[in-house]
């Protein structure tokens, strides 16, 4: 695509995201940015979340894995649905009984200031590295499309997509994102639904058609039964639950936007519509992956297999397909979802990872709203600089980034998800001080298992292994327990 092109849709793109965050930045507060004043319509926050929960990672990484991996990915879905079941009729009724703005105030009513501090650790450790992988994606698809053409560093293409983000946010926080991301959802389904028409119109196949090729396809198959696999239903539907109950139920860049809505039963229609939205979303991504894999086998386009024969840089299909042999107006549509999952990717996690370490740590409810405008600007540019920090770690890193998402969240969300279920469904009181040893250890222990079952009988946890971290931080929690009992 013609690089001025490229250029101008970026910045015409951010003028819009510039004209939302005035309108939204006008009469508040300092507790705008963390609140949102508690007035988001509810149906906007559950369209917005939608882009938060995709991503560039389910925008280009989702379609591609489909070569290797079939629809498997649609059995997680499935347990997903079930845990924002969870969410939605257990958490949020917590959350809003306790009045939190931060999440993990729960830990310290329920364990103490150790467990408070250490579960709000782990969501700054899990939110940091989701946030950096799913910028690094579509960084480098960015890198590709403008800033290689203009001579730009990849490291300062980075830093030019934080500093954007940091403009339109640094006013109205979670009020502006709220408003921020219901436009980046809009166009990133609009760039899935414009590549799908297209690539449907060159093959001449119409609706029912489509229907028919991708679900005849060799690439759809849906379920997988076989108990070693990684990718084996129980595995992968007992994942999803506890995957979406951590990744969205326990984390606070999610739990957030929830918080800003007006009243409970506000919050909760907005996590069962976002639920739905998401499931189906995620499947016609998926359904995109079969019809790309289709467009480029017609016409000549292959991609690097390994010695397996499994495809290798599966995250390249979709934007080498959309850039270079779909058409301008493909191009400019998968283009604007890009930019869109650029900034979705990173702008609502940076507002909730500054909520949570400024609330968490620095007290911030205690300060001047002086002292709270300077202390909020500091830690924002903070995670800035951490998030950017992670980016340039995994610069280099290859195969598809949404796995080494959900394999990465096992780890730091497992210790997370198992304090909050001990906390939940049972009245045993703990040792508090001994928390932060437990749920550094749970995570250690949950990969040499992995590692030893894996090379001895090829037995492979999957996504599960945030099931294994919790139950082990939760056996933890049972040896440190004291004799008496919690009293709500």
């Amino acid at each position: 695509m013609n690089t001025y092109l490229v250029l101008g849709i970026i910045i015409l793109y951010f003028i819009i995201l510039m004209i939302i965050s005035y309108f939204t930045s006008r009469n508040r507060s300092v507790e705008t940015y963390f609140t949102g004043d508690r007035q988001s319509p509810w149906f906007l926050v559950a369209f917005g979340m939608v882009g938060a929960g995709l991503s560039g990672v389910t925008f280009v990484s989702l379609p591609g894995m489909v070569g290797n991996n079939y629809f498997y990915f649609y059995q997680f879905i499935l347990g997903n649905v079930v845990g924002y079941i969870f969410i939605t009729f257990v958490l949020i009724p917590l959350y809003f009984k306790l009045k939190l703005v931060s999440i993990y105030g729960f830990l310290k009513d329920r364990f103490g200031l150790k467990s408070y501090k250490t579960g709000s650790l782990f969501f700054l450790i899990s939110q940091s590295f989701g946030a950096a992988l799913r910028l690094l994606l579509a960084s480098k698809i960015l890198q590709y499309a403008l800033f290689d053409k203009l001579k730009i560093p990849f490291c300062v293409t980075v830093l030019i997509i934080l500093l954007l983000v940091w403009l339109y946010t640094n006013k109205s926080g979670i009020k502006t994102i709220v408003w921020t991301d219901t436009m980046q959802t809009t166009f990133l389904l609009l760039g899935a639904l414009i590549t799908i028409y297209t690539i449907t119109t060159e093959l001449d196949l119409s609706f029912p058609n489509t229907v028919s090729e991708i679900t005849s396809h060799e690439y759809f198959k849906v379920f997988n039964w076989e108990g070693s696999s990684g990718n084996n239903f129980y595995k992968q539907f007992i994942a999803g639950i506890l995957v979406a109950i951590a990744m969205v139920g326990l984390d606070q860049n999610m739990m957030q936007k929830t918080l800003t809505c007006k009243n409970q039963w506000d919050a909760q229609k907005n996590t069962l519509t976002y639920s739905l939205i998401l499931a189906l979303t995620q499947f016609l991504f998926l359904g995109l992956g079969v019809l790309l894999y289709m467009y480029a086998q017609k016409n000549g386009v292959t991609l690097d297999v390994n010695e397996k024969g499994s495809f290798v840089q599966t995250d390249n299909l979709f934007p080498n397909l959309a850039l270079n042999h779909l058409g301008v107006f493909a191009g400019v549509f998968f283009l604007l979802g890009i930019i869109a999952a650029s900034f979705s990717s990173v702008d609502s996690s940076l507002t909730a990872l500054t909520t949570s370490f400024t609330y968490d740590f620095l007290d911030i409810e205690t300060k001047s709203v002086a002292e709270k405008q300077t202390i909020k600007n500091r830690v924002l540019f903070g995670f800035s600089v951490v998030i950017f920090a992670i980016i340039m770690l995994f610069a280099n890193s290859k195969g598809d980034v949404i796995s080494l998402i959900f394999k990465v969240a096992g780890y730091t969300y497992g210790p997370l998800l198992g304090l909050y279920m001990f906390g939940m469904f049972t009245s045993i009181s703990i040792k508090d001080n001994w928390v932060p040893v437990i749920c550094i250890s749970s995570p250690l222990l949950t990969y040499f298992l992995s590692v030893y079952l894996l090379e001895n009988f090829q037995f492979n946890f999957g996504f599960v292994n945030i099931a294994v971290n919790a139950g082990i931080t939760v056996l933890g929690l049972l040896i440190v327990k004291r004799t008496k009992t919690f009293e709500a």
